[in-house]
């Protein structure tokens, strides 16, 4: 069972992450996983079968396993000091405001860069290193429009560089928030408070998505883990009678090299926006929702964005937001040590592009693939720490330093759309329409106003059950 690429792919990546994983690979081993390349062996299961069971047995660094955790409860006992809960309680025009605003974010710099998020832009690879913000910039000086600003246009520049991915987000078309995953997570988090409210368990979200989400809506380590929960499953399973069989430790490592990716990084909202103000109970949140999918990094690239968005609406400075945010993760894992860093360029350098440049600089950091957790996670955060003038400025920011532009776009744009709320105003947003055209079974059209208020409505059902307890 592949899924996401075939067998012979799937082992290169894997190669890739028991080396971040401080595994020792011997060379006889790494030569025989690289020798499947052709492509007759893509689909050799038999083959690749003693590979993934050698490089599943190669032994962990003792060290950096210590100090990254998988388990909520050694996570919390590695985390900083932090302000667990920061007693927000809005009017309810200020709550419907701030959870419009954080949708609307969400929506705008998610949008803005679909077009450009692979291809030859954003996620694009020149010599082993990530080239995609060169790109951009140099196609939108073609143009004469850079600094960006809006929405991609489709025509060509003078230099011949043209984007031509995902026209419905181009300039020229854009009418709505067209199918996306850093869309249909927010509505899987949405829909699973809603049917089962805020103890939702881990196989929630499993179940939800076989009945609510298209399999080929979904990417990376969401695939394998998929792929995984299916294949220890019964059909007629459901939360009263959870299998024994799918379990997080299966799920989110069977033939799954993808398990420190982005893609839990970017389920983060639907969860922290339920928790706004309690920045522990949304990394809480985020934990059960990515403990099937990822490991380590991956599982605290949520957690550390969801404590952001959740103290994006009660706190104004984004430094309290990256601070509270790493208050949630271990002190001394990959993730938190990359966002200290750049915390510390963004205190130096004069401008977002100067600090990109800075944290490039180290050789580990640009050999992560351009949809890891960890370097996205970073542009995030100085995307934030240089943004000025609300939704708009921060979303063109985050596109405009690309890797994962789309994912990083929403991502940023849920924060500040959050802080700001939606009276704030964005230019971006004003070009959706209030319009929402997913693929999640129950949500294929619905606009950003309703699914504000159902947000508030959930954000008080938590709020009632967190302070009952």
């Amino acid at each position: 069972m592949a899924g996401w690429r075939p067998e012979a792919e799937l082992l290169r990546e894997e190669l890739w992450q028991c080396r971040d994983e401080g595994c020792e690979v011997p060379a006889e081993l790494e030569t025989a996983v690289l020798a499947l390349q052709t492509e007759a062996d893509q689909w050799n299961v038999d083959k690749a079968r003693p590979l993934w069971e050698a490089l599943a047995a190669l032994s962990r660094n003792a060290a950096l396993s210590t100090a990254e955790p998988n388990d909520l409860g050694a996570i919390r006992a590695l985390r900083p000091d932090g302000p667990r809960d920061l007693g927000w309680q809005p009017s309810g025009d200020d709550l419907l405001d701030r959870m419009n605003g954080a949708w609307s974010g969400r929506a705008a710099g998610c949008a803005l860069g679909k077009p450009v998020e692979s291809g030859d832009f954003g996620m694009a690879v020149e010599n082993g290193r990530t080239v995609g913000r060169h790109r951009i910039r140099a196609h939108l000086e073609s143009l004469g429009e850079w600094p960006l600003a809006d929405y991609f246009s489709g025509r060509p520049s003078c230099s011949g560089t043209r984007v031509t991915r995902c026209p419905a987000s181009t300039r020229e078309k854009i009418a709505y928030m067209e199918p996306d995953d850093d869309v249909h997570y927010t509505l899987v988090g949405l829909g699973v408070l809603e049917s089962v409210g805020p103890d939702f368990e881990w196989y929630d979200v499993a179940y939800y998505w076989t009945h609510r989400l298209p399999y080929a809506a979904i990417c990376t380590a969401e695939t394998q883990a998929i792929l995984n929960f299916w294949n220890r499953s019964l059909r007629h399973g459901n939360r009263a009678e959870p299998n024994t069989w799918a379990t997080p430790e299966y799920t989110r490592t069977h033939k799954n090299p993808y398990r420190e990716w982005i893609g839990a990084q970017i389920r983060a909202d639907g969860w922290a926006w339920a928790c706004a103000g309690k920045p522990e109970l949304a990394a809480e949140f985020a934990y059960r929702d990515a403990c099937w999918t990822h490991t380590r990094n991956g599982i605290y690239g949520e957690m550390l964005f969801a404590a952001m968005q959740a103290a994006a609406f009660a706190v104004d400075n984004p430094r309290d937001w990256v601070e509270i945010g790493l208050s949630e993760i271990p002190a001394d894992c990959r993730l938190a040590r990359r966002v200290r860093q750049a915390l510390t360029v963004a205190a130096e350098a004069p401008d977002l592009w100067t600090a990109l440049e800075r944290v490039d600089a180290d050789d580990e950091f640009l050999r992560m693939s351009p949809v890891h957790t960890i370097n996205n996670a970073v542009y995030c955060v100085l995307s934030l720490l240089y943004a000025e003038g609300g939704v708009d400025d921060a979303v063109c920011k985050a596109v405009a330093a690309g890797l994962d532009t789309d994912c990083n776009g929403a991502t940023v744009g849920s924060i500040v759309g959050a802080a700001a709320g939606a009276k704030a105003g964005s230019r971006l947003a004003a070009k959706l329409n209030d319009t929402v055209k997913p693929l999640v079974f129950g949500f294929q059209e619905v606009t950003m106003t309703e699914l504000a208020r159902r947000h508030a409505d959930v954000w008080r059902k938590v709020e009632k059950w967190y302070r009952g307890k």
